[in-house]
């Protein structure tokens, strides 16, 4: 038994096609990831919500999402908009803004809710669904439109 010397440059190249085959999958991970991040990117400006540097980076199901908002309900927006995205698990906000005032309150949406629901137990009153439809503007286009796991904005209310 011992150590045989071998000169490495020689013999069959067994292993540069499997590091080539893993430098290409490599290669179109990353063109399919930067793609994905065009997409939400295009989604948010789609919403006509004006991000200034808007910067979206996607790790598996994590978004984080750079920039500049005008408000924190601009800022909220987005990162519903990108939050209620199907494969989407998180939302990294760095976002920052220019006028600061409390932030809104987040709501999954269960089963059996309505926006009247969702008003009566938020506010006490079933008939301030329309603060909540108009919060969430673009996202929802018909107050009677919402989904089981869907995030919503509840706006705090002056």
């Amino acid at each position: 038994m011992g150590i045989f010397d071998f000169f490495k440059k020689a013999g069959s190249s067994v292993f540069k096609n499997e590091e080539a085959e893993a430098a290409k999958e490599a290669a179109e991970a990353a063109a399919a990831n930067a793609r994905k991040e065009s997409l939400l990117a295009d989604i948010i400006t789609s919403t006509g919500i004006e991000i200034e540097n808007l910067e979206v980076k996607l790790s598996g199901d994590l978004v984080t999402v750079h920039g500049s908002a005008d408000s924190q309900s601009d800022k909220e927006k987005v990162i519903l908009a990108l939050g209620n995205i199907d494969g989407i698990a998180a939302v990294d906000d760095r976002i920052t803004v220019e006028e600061q005032v409390e932030q809104s309150r987040f709501y999954t949406v269960k089963s059996g809710d309505t926006l009247s629901k969702i008003a009566k137990a938020q506010y006490g009153n079933a008939m301030k669904y329309m603060e909540i439809f108009e919060a969430n503007q673009p996202m929802l286009e018909d107050p009677n439109k919402i989904y089981p796991g869907q995030v919503l904005r509840i706006p705090n209310l002056d």
